[in-house]
């Protein structure tokens, strides 16, 4: 073979960083779904995307300031996911007991699995308004607010999650 041949062929196949690159993708591309389909937890796949990267480019390009920010957003993801819900339920005129029983509801993805973070919210809230002795109607109205609130939640997600991939790239460039 040609100097030029071998020379692209070594250059290409021993580069580290596309490698790393290719790996991470599949988890950044899963962690995308994650956030639109909570089967998956959205910005953790992200995140260990990029532990992948750093193992098999030992690290290159990132440092650990950027494992810590990246950590702070995922934790941000999840704290924005009970809030959002919460704040939905409060908005629309659901009570405290409302709000946290959207939260706790939230809990039911463990037990239903995926459809959980979808029902658990609203059954969640309208239990939680029932048991305050509110009328159907508020109960319902609250159990929207949740739904909403969770669709908000799901919309910030994506924003973390952009800007998780948007500071992987700037940094690895």
């Amino acid at each position: 073979m040609p100097d030029s041949i071998l020379a692209f062929f070594h250059s290409t196949l021993g580069n580290s960083h596309l490698w790393g690159f290719l790996a991470a993708i599949p988890f950044i591309v899963a962690g995308f779904v994650g956030v639109l389909l909570p089967v998956l937890p959205g910005t953790v796949m992200i995140f260990c995307g990029f532990l992948l990267y750093g193992f098999i480019t030992g690290f290159d390009g990132l440092q650990l300031s950027f494992f810590v920010g990246q950590l702070a957003l995922v934790g941000l993801s999840y704290l924005v996911d009970f809030l959002a819900t919460a704040l939905g339920v409060r908005m629309y005129g659901g009570s405290k007991a409302a709000a946290w029983g959207a939260v706790l509801g939230s809990l039911l993805v463990f037990v239903i699995g995926p459809l959980g973070i979808l029902v658990g919210p609203l059954v969640g809230a309208i239990g939680g308004e029932l048991l305050m002795g509110e009328e159907i109607r508020q109960a319902l109205h609250a159990g929207l607010g949740s739904f909403l609130g969770f669709v908000g939640g799901t919309l910030a997600k994506l924003v973390i999650c952009a800007i998780m991939v948007a500071w992987f790239v700037v940094s690895i460039t």
